[in-house]
């Protein structure tokens, strides 16, 4: 990344300002821009998040923020109510009030004497979400976003359910708010008041996955602030980025087909990280095209890109599995639109014979009842943390799945959009869970997975309304992978294996199960680009210098698998260790580390349970604080048992415990 120390225009930054709410809260806000701002007014790009800009996002922010105001704009980088310096509590995710809240920002930055009343909003997960969210409330000068790693359907995409089943990510990341929301306010802005501020929210910090087991199904819930709900309320222009390595890859291509607004889409091999510092490389110019975005909407400028085709994707080659990877060999593509004429669907058949081309039926049954420990080589759900997250090699999980291979390949297979695969089967149980993973078979037999994708069998056809299968009754269900975009060899096979698990991607079904596919037709069908490729349309990624800061100790992150041979217990261990560092221009030091365990047992889906524990700390030479927390579920047939705890520590003496403890019933899980 080359570093820029000269903009066009100087550049002003406020560090700390409050912006005050009709209701008498104030939000803190950190804003970037050009010097003669007030005498030459500029539009604003909001950021609005909850992960505290002065230390949270700080290390993006000075990369990002300061660059885009040299270029002319002011960069507001807004905490939302109850963290970092903002008043009020955040009692969840995305609440009506979190919208309201940003609708009175928009208000007021079109009212500051700095901005021209042209406004943006970006972000990155949780700033991609509201982004979308805000755009769909039509402020009137919210005139383009560009929107992150982000979903337009919470139930569907988020880290909460896939296919309807319970994704463990739903406790690791339940944990990591409540650490993350335990963070104190700087005592060097908000003054004496900041053990008064931070007591309040410890006192008031709600348990996250309290609210998310207890909606199981696709209820109002998870419709608010899902604006798949009705696309046609976003009328901003819409830039929507993801990454392959991300959870959030299905977005971009499925709003690119149901958005009614200018729109645009791009989707490199990143994991869920901003693009001009993303991994795998390679990292992109994200900060210049960002700039033609804001030009073009903001500032009536003719930059081109609404010229260009509206999506931009990168075709990766493939390569042996491995837990993570710098680099992703692979080449540009462009498509007119979402699917575009360039994308063919090619259907295959699970017969007999394995995986044919075209219409093969499958003349015998075929079973399948994974050991519940399957899936633990699937890698994390949502890669973040730079660690070794990448799923293995596939081989150990495909023998306990029922596969399906094709013959080797003849030539090279280009596959952009989402796999789907039609089945014809039967459960022996009430329940079930079923999980088709689309792998790569390398000469020497090394299985990379490509895509996969999840259903429970009781949400099969409606996520709001349970219908459980019948035992030994045939069912026909669809199963629909992630979108990919991968360049299979010729020489290569692929392979189609379906599990009855899926660990600890997913919890367990309450019951072992046994699937059986039934005579018939049992359909694969592929997307396959027919288009060529493109020279990088991207120019090489540029920021602005990075915040100063020393590392007292490095970040250390590790992923580990260990099996009791005794009782076959597998356990998973994830150790996100974020490392210790200290912030130079204001002397905040902050450690945060993380223990992540998710344990089950072959055949005994009452084994099942998570525990997780995060460490914060922080502080100055003056005063220091500490807080753990925890979390744990465990599960029976009936229930999930669910507690947590969370101690605070101020200057060594113990000035907090919380604990949560409750029994939610398993409604679909």
């Amino acid at each position: 990344m080359q570093i820029k120390h000269e903009f066009p225009y100087q550049v002003r930054e406020i560090e700390h300002l409050l912006i005050p709410l009709k209701d008498g809260t104030r939000l803190a806000a950190r804003i970037w821009l050009p010097a003669d701002a007030e005498q030459n007014p500029v539009p604003a790009i909001l950021e609005y998040l909850p992960y505290r800009k002065l230390d949270g996002t700080a290390v993006r922010d000075a990369l990002t923020h300061p660059y885009l105001a040299g270029h002319g704009y002011a960069c507001v980088r807004v905490d939302i109510r109850g963290n970092g310096e903002s008043d009020g509590l955040m009692l969840d995710e995305y609440l009506r009030q979190e919208q309201d809240d940003a609708l009175e920002v928009i208000d007021w930055l079109c009212r500051q004497p700095w901005c021209d009343g042209n406004i943006g909003m970006m972000g990155i997960s949780w700033g991609g979400f509201n982004g979308l969210q805000v755009a769909a409330r039509k402020p009137k000068a919210l005139k383009a976003i560009i929107t992150l790693c982000s979903t337009d359907d919470r139930y569907a995409d988020d880290i909460h359910y896939k296919g309807g089943n319970l994704l463990l990510e739903n406790l690791g990341w339940a944990a990591t708010m409540l650490s993350f929301s335990a963070a104190v306010p700087d005592p060097r802005l908000v003054g004496d008041a900041w053990q008064s501020m931070w007591k309040h929210r410890l006192d008031n910090m709600p348990l996250l996955a309290e609210n998310w087991l207890q909606h199981s199904l696709r209820d109002d819930y998870w419709a608010h602030g899902s604006i798949c709900e009705d696309y046609g309320d976003i009328e901003a222009a819409v830039y929507c980025v993801g990454g392959w390595g991300d959870a959030y890859r299905n977005t971009p291509v499925r709003m690119m087909e149901r958005l009614k607004c200018p729109k645009k889409a791009l989707i490199g091999p990143w994991i869920h990280k901003y693009p001009h510092f993303a991994i795998p490389d390679p990292a992109i110019g994200f900060l210049q095209e960002a700039l033609r975005w804001w030009d073009h909407w903001l500032k009536g400028m003719d930059t081109g890109i609404m010229d260009e085709p509206e999506c931009t994707f990168y075709l990766q080659d493939a390569q042996p599995p491995s837990a993570m990877s710098a680099h992703r060999p692979g080449h540009w593509v462009r498509t007119d639109g979402w699917p575009g004429s360039q994308v063919e669907r090619l259907d295959f058949s699970l017969a007999d014979g394995g995986l044919e081309q075209g219409e093969h039926s499958l003349t015998r049954i075929a079973t399948v009842c994974s050991p519940l420990t399957t899936g633990v080589h699937g890698g994390e759900y949502c890669a973040i943390w730079f660690g070794p997250d990448f799923p293995t090699d596939q081989r150990r999980d495909d023998a306990h799945s029922l596969c399906f291979d094709s013959a080797p390949l003849t030539a090279p297979l280009a596959l952009l959009g989402n796999p789907r695969v039609a089945l014809r089967g039967k459960v022996d149980q009430d329940c079930g869970q079923v999980t088709v993973r689309l792998n790569d078979i390398a000469p020497d037999g090394r299985a990379t997975l490509i895509s996969y994708g999840t259903l429970n069998l009781a949400l099969r056809d409606d996520p709001a309304r349970l219908t459980p299968p019948i035992p030994g009754e045939e069912m026909a269900f669809e199963v629909e992978l992630d979108n990919i975009g991968y360049r299979v060899p010729a020489g290569h096979r692929l392979r189609i294996a379906i599990a009855t698990a899926h660990f600890p991607l997913l919890w367990p079904s309450p019951r072992l199960t046994t699937l059986s596919l039934v005579p018939g037709l049992q359909r694969l069908e592929l997307p396959v680009f027919q288009g060529g490729t493109i020279d990088n349309p991207f120019q090489p990624p540029e920021a602005a210098p990075p915040v100063a800061m020393e590392f007292l100790r490095e970040a250390s992150p590790r992923r580990t698998i260990s099996e009791d041979v005794a009782s076959g217990e597998v356990c998973v261990r994830i150790d996100d260790d974020m490392g210790s560092y200290r912030f130079l221009d204001h002397g905040l030091w902050v450690e945060q580390k993380a223990t992540e365990e998710y344990r089950t047992r072959p055949y005994d889906p009452d084994a099942t349970c998570a525990d997780i524990h995060w460490l914060y700390r922080a502080g100055r030479d003056e005063w220091e604080v500490r807080v753990e927390s925890e979390l744990q579920l465990s599960c029976d047939r009936d229930h999930f048992y669910l507690s947590g705890k969370q101690l605070a520590w101020l200057n060594g003496e113990q000035c907090h415990e919380k604990c949560w403890d409750s029994r939610i019933p398993r409604v679909a899980q």
